[in-house]
């Protein structure tokens, strides 16, 4: 049985993608930050007759946390790794007027953590099969898409994950293991907000058949979940 690793799995694009493996046969490593938040996800353990799912606390955050998961982990071979968990951060900001500790706060949960998942769990990448990393990174974090401006707390930290994947993809291609940094559209989620174009499930359907189809020449690549490439 395939397996798949998905932080942030408690809501939105990480709980439709738990479901979506979950159905398709997989066996769904899904962490949450808190448990007690996390009915709807348990809520699909007895509604798969194909996949097994397991949940896990983690606060993607506390590294001695995870540092301590992948020891609980280690004899498991994991096909993906997904991070999903993410943090917009403070709305309605200008410049010149930017929190500077909510500003650490997202880079700490989008940028730096994200790396520190992908050092914790590279030796059961590469006991699988699949061996893909993603990280569900935005398009505002393209340099050649902003020509708004603003949104300096989200957009650098969403630049600053997709070069940790570029930088990943050079360290663990050669050894078999593909990155990629996702687009996953504009999500009717909590982030989103309530205009958003399409929903989690769609997001997932896509994001799901990107990583399926994955090749090796696409690695280190940020691609959309319609599977379309994003210029950096």
């Amino acid at each position: 049985m395939a397996c798949v690793l998905i932080t942030g799995a408690n809501r939105g694009i990480g709980l439709a993608l738990a479901k979506l493996y979950l159905d398709s046969g997989w066996h769904v490593l899904a962490t949450v930050r808190d448990i007690n938040s996390s009915q709807a996800l348990r809520d699909l353990a007895g509604g798969s007759a194909s996949g097994v799912l397991d949940i896990y606390p983690l606060d993607v955050t506390n590294y001695i946390q995870l540092d301590d998961l992948a020891k609980q982990l280690s004899v498991l071979a994991i096909d993906v790794v997904i991070n999903n968990a993410g943090l917009y951060g403070p709305k309605g900001y200008g410049f010149g007027h930017c929190d500077v500790e909510a500003w650490r706060r997202v880079m700490e949960v989008n940028a730096i953590a994200p790396a520190k998942l992908a050092e914790a769990f590279y030796p059961n990448l590469l006991r699988g099969q699949c061996k893909t990393f993603a990280a569900l990174s935005s398009r505002v974090g393209s340099h050649t898409e902003n020509t708004k401006g603003g949104g300096y707390i989200y957009r650098s930290s969403k630049a600053a994950l997709n070069s940790v994947v570029k930088s990943l993809s050079n360290d663990l291609l050669p050894q078999g293991i593909k990155t990629v940094a996702l687009h996953p559209g504009w999500v009717k989620t909590q982030m989103g907000g309530p205009n958003a174009l399409i929903t989690p499930q769609e997001s997932a359907l896509g994001l799901k058949r990107v990583l399926d189809e994955l090749q090796e020449e696409q690695s280190g690549s940020f691609l959309s979940f319609d599977g379309s490439v994003i210029p950096w």
